[in-house]
C-alpha cells in the first residue's frame, strides 16, 4: 500500500499524496487545466505535474513533484535571491510554453480571460505554489486559477508574493520598501519584462489585489466556505492594505524600476 499523506498548505482544497501521485478535487475548469498540463508536457515543459486521470469520485491524479513548498512567513530558502531569480526565470519559461494554447483555448477556465490574451496565466504564482530544490524553484503546482491573459497580469501577482510588496503589518512579508523594490526589479529583469510593462507594474499589482478581493467576495457569496472563512479572518483587508501601501511607496518602487529620479 503506497504512503498516504495530507499535504500542508492547501488553503482551499485538501491535497493528498499517495505514493508518487497527488489527488486533488476537480472543478468545472479541470478539463481545460488538464489539457494545458498535457500540452506543456508535450512541449517538453516538465516543471508542472503530469496528469494521470480522474478517479470515479472526482479527484484528479497528478504527479507529486518532490521538493519543498514554503508557506508564510517564507522559509529562508523561499526568501533567498536564488529563489526569487529562479522563480522569475521559470515563470517566463512557463509563459513562453503556453502562447499557442492561449490562442486556441479561450473558455472553460475558473477565471475569465483578460485582454490582451498573450499567455495562460498561472493565476497564483507564489511560494506556496512553487517547489524548491534547495534555494532554486524547480516546479509549479496548483493550476486551478489558470486563465488566458497578459503576461503582466501574472507577473504582477508574482512580484507581490516574491518581492514581496507587502505592508509592514503583513506578517507574511519581509523587507523595507527599498529592499522590496530592489527585489521587484530583479524579478522583472530576470523575467525579461519590457519597459512599458515596468511602467505599469505598480498599478497592475494594485489592480490585481483588488481583483483578488472581488473574487473572494464573489466566491463567498456563492457559498464557498473556504473563501468565506478567508473573509472572516480578514485576508481581504490585508490585501487592500498592501495595495494602499504600494501606492504610498510608489516613488520608491518607481525609482528602482527606472521610472523616477534618484
Amino acid at each position: 500500500m503506497p504512503d498516504r499523506e495530507i499535504l500542508a498548505g492547501g488553503g482551499v482544497n485538501e491535497v493528498v499524496r499517495i505514493g508518487a501521485t497527488v489527488q486533488r478535487p476537480t472543478g468545472p475548469w479541470s478539463p481545460v487545466v488538464h489539457g494545458l498540463l498535457r500540452y506543456l508536457r508535450a512541449r517538453g515543459f516538465t516543471a508542472s505535474p503530469a496528469v494521470h486521470g480522474v478517479t470515479d469520485d472526482g479527484f484528479e491524479i497528478l504527479d507529486f513533484l518532490p521538493g519543498e513548498v514554503s508557506n508564510y512567513p517564507a522559509t529562508p530558502a523561499a526568501a533567498s535571491l536564488e529563489a526569487l531569480e529562479s522563480a522569475a526565470e521559470l515563470l517566463r519559461s512557463y509563459h513562453d510554453s503556453t502562447v499557442e494554447y492561449a490562442r486556441d483555448v479561450v473558455g472553460g477556465w475558473m477565471l475569465p480571460a483578460r485582454v490582451p490574451v498573450e499567455v495562460i496565466c498561472h493565476g497564483d504564482y507564489a511560494p506556496h505554489n512553487c517547489v524548491l530544490d534547495g534555494d532554486r524553484v524547480v516546479g509549479i503546482i496548483d493550476f486551478d486559477t489558470a486563465h488566458p491573459g497578459p503576461r503582466l497580469w501574472d507577473v504582477a501577482y508574482a512580484v507581490y508574493r516574491w518581492a514581496p510588496t507587502t505592508a509592514p503589518a503583513n506578517a507574511a512579508g519581509f523587507g523595507t520598501a527599498e529592499e522590496q523594490a530592489r527585489r521587484a526589479r530583479l524579478f522583472c529583469d530576470r523575467y525579461g519584462l519590457d519597459a512599458a510593462d515596468l511602467a505599469s507594474l505598480v498599478d497592475t499589482i494594485i489592480a490585481r489585489l483588488r481583483a483578488l478581493v472581488d473574487f473572494m467576495h464573489a466566491q463567498a457569496a456563492a457559498g464557498n466556505a473556504a473563501f468565506a472563512g478567508h473573509l472572516a479572518d480578514g485576508h481581504h483587508l490585508q490585501y487592500l492594505a498592501d495595495a494602499a501601501y504600494l501606492n504610498e511607496q510608489r516613488a520608491v518602487f518607481d525609482r528602482q524600476l527606472g521610472l523616477g529620479g534618484g
